[in-house]
């Protein structure tokens, strides 16, 4: 298991930055995931460093967010194991009091912010995506457009 993981920094110059800030293949201009969300770029290192128990929530969380359901188990193949089922039917770890007497459904404690705002901004991030989609075909018919002319052009 890695110890370290380094984080993406394009690089001027470079299809990967190219590919990381437009959201497109430059070759084929189909839209390709980049995550610029600090929680998603958490959640792809902890994946990485799956064996560290302080990352089995972010593991957890990760893989149920990409339907792989099927890496959370005691089978060989899988990733991490299930945590342990509690007498009220509940599974994971106890909440402590001041989480059960919190309003928030993002508990409370030095974190409840934080988790509020990533969430606020995979919001964000959805929407970003959809214009990416949006920008990637107004300059795939931009492109088209220009090649007809071209073709006009030269016959």
């Amino acid at each position: 298991m890695p110890e370290q993981v380094q984080d993406f920094y394009p690089t001027p110059s470079t299809i990967s930055t190219c590919m990381y800030y437009t959201g497109l293949d430059p070759a084929t201009l189909k839209p390709v995931y980049v995550t610029t969300n600090p929680h998603e770029k958490a959640m792809q290192r902890a994946l990485i460093q799956y064996r560290n128990p302080k990352n089995y929530d972010l593991v957890h969380e990760a893989l149920v967010k990409a339907g792989r359901e099927d890496l959370i188990g005691f089978d060989k193949k899988c990733l991490i194991k299930p945590r342990k089922m509690h007498t009220d039917g509940s599974w994971g770890k106890k909440t402590s009091k001041s989480d059960k007497n919190s309003n928030s459904s993002y508990g409370s404690g030095k974190n409840a912010g934080v988790r509020k705002k990533l969430e606020k901004m995979q919001q964000s991030e959805e929407k970003t995506e959809a214009e990416v989609t949006q920008q990637a075909q107004r300059t795939k018919r931009k492109q088209s457009e220009t090649s007809t002319r071209r073709k006009k052009i030269n016959s």
